[in-house]
């Protein structure tokens, strides 16, 4: 048998036929304890390739290095989900040739298919590996779980590249993306920082407003008359949001609910739910902790899906269009409810629409979960800085101080109303911010585009400027 071991990064690289110009493509779920990203673009940069744009579906604060690659022209343009605040606020000053292009996790892999978003070459940061490139990340030292956002990156691109840190005999088992996409193999000594992979456990807020907001959540959820024997559920990983999954499974036992699926990036409450018997199976496009890696490896409940199978706007059916619920959250949501989660109120770049605005179109109920304020700002305005996600998509936002209901839905009113919730209107929410912090004070921006952000459908849905350096 004829391997596809390489001996290095660099030998991968010239095999690939990478040159100035072309594209290349990560994945981000070892999240802030990824390595393979730098480590091909160093590597790039020491074979004096240049002019590159770099497709990855998330950058955090490890991939800070980009900054300098950016600044010497190996990287000239950015296509990604998710920008964190070291790199974010660089490219906000403008320091990229071109405008990042913002998709969302469903609008990624969807544009990869059909041709739109080309990858030349994919790098693929795997856990476990076998020499002919079949690999998993439920295995490992840097053992990441689902690898859902990497399978059209393999798939699709004209090279792919698989890096790991944990090379076994073929073949491999238990694989996630098979070996007849795969073109080379590399092994290397770490391909990631486990600290920084998963959390050892992603915790319930303890604060009293977000508890307030929490169970204001799971008490809209119970009125709104989804919660029933079926129910498909998505949540975050912010401390509120596992607070109102906690209080969700606990009505959920009490009544002898038994719901469909749980969805998304899944985290330990999620497992709980899983196992305590409210859902009957894990969807499971991204770990965020170590009960839910190793959940995915034991359990068959929890499933392994991609990014296309997630959220795709352009496959046959995706897992968002079945969804009841989904809670989310908000930098800054406006009296539209358009809701803003690139950007700080200063106007730099420090998040992405991620998987939200595709699970705010799926979903039966978008939920929004947010404090009035955060950091003495005002998180209700009269218009978001930027549109992440459209007003006609999101129907609740609930705060500390009430539950307001999109206009267009009031059969959602109703019911939150006769439950005895508080619902107020969201001019009232903004009232009461402004009355708490003050009136929202615009950043004064530039007129240079350092980022368009791209509906999931491929229509550009609002544009970010620079802020210029004092």
């Amino acid at each position: 048998m004829k391997s596809k071991l390489v001996k290095d990064i660099k030998e991968a690289i010239r095999l690939s036929g990478l040159k100035d110009g072309m594209t290349v493509s990560f994945h981000h779920h070892l999240r802030n304890g990824d390595m393979v990203a730098v480590m091909v673009m160093e590597a790039v940069r020491e074979m004096g390739i240049r002019d590159l744009t770099v497709n990855i579906s998330s950058i955090f604060d490890t991939h800070e290095p980009f900054i300098e690659y950016i600044e010497e022209g190996v990287i000239t343009g950015i296509e990604t989900d998710y920008i964190g605040g070291s790199v974010g606020r660089a490219i906000s000053e403008g320091i990229l040739k071109k405008p990042v292009i913002f998709r969302t996790h469903g609008g990624r892999p969807s544009d990869i298919i059909n041709g739109k978003s080309p990858i030349d070459v994919a790098f693929i940061a795997a856990p476990t590996s076998d020499p002919m490139g079949n690999c998993t990340g439920k295995l490992g030292k840097s053992a990441c779980g689902s690898l859902g956002y990497a399978f059209a990156d393999a798939m699709y691109a004209s090279t792919s590249v698989v890096i790991t840190d944990n090379l076994v005999d073929y073949p491999l088992t238990d694989y996630s993306i098979a070996e007849n996409y795969i073109d080379y193999v590399v092994c290397v000594d770490k391909i990631g920082e486990p600290s920084g992979i998963v959390s050892g456990t992603t915790k319930i807020t303890r604060d009293p407003v977000g508890l307030v907001i929490a169970d204001y959540a799971a008490r809209a959820i119970e009125a709104s008359g989804l919660l029933r024997d079926g129910f498909s559920f998505q949540t975050g990983a912010g401390g509120a949001s596992l607070a109102a999954a906690k209080y969700l499974q606990d009505i959920m036992l009490k009544k002898n609910i038994r719901g469909s699926y749980g969805l998304g990036g899944i985290t330990g409450y999620m497992v709980d739910m899983l196992n305590n018997g409210c859902f009957e199976a894990l969807y499971d496009v991204q770990c965020f902790d170590l009960s839910a890696v190793e959940s995915i490896r034991t359990n068959p409940k929890h499933m392994e899906i991609t990014a296309a199978h997630y959220a795709s706007p352009t496959a046959k059916s995706s897992a968002v269009d079945h969804l009841d619920v989904v809670i989310l959250g908000a930098t800054e949501i406006d009296t539209q409810f358009n809701v803003n989660v690139h950007t700080d109120s200063n106007g730099y770049i420090m998040g992405g629409s991620g998987g939200h605005s595709d699970t705010a179109a799926g979903a039966k109920m978008a939920m929004i979960v947010a404090p009035l304020s955060r950091a003495r700002l005002p998180i209700v305005v009269d218009h978001v800085l930027c549109k992440s996600t459209p007003g006609n998509t999101v129907d609740v936002l609930v705060t500390q101080r009430g539950i307001a209901v999109n206009p267009l839905r009031q059969d959602l009113k109703e019911r939150f109303t006769e439950a005895g919730l508080p619902v107020v209107e969201i001019e009232k929410l903004r009232d009461d911010a402004e009355k708490l912090n003050g009136k929202a004070k615009k950043p004064v921006l530039g007129d240079r585009e350092v980022a368009k952000v791209i509906y999931r459908d491929g229509t550009l849905l609002d544009t970010i400027y620079n802020v210029p350096v004092k």
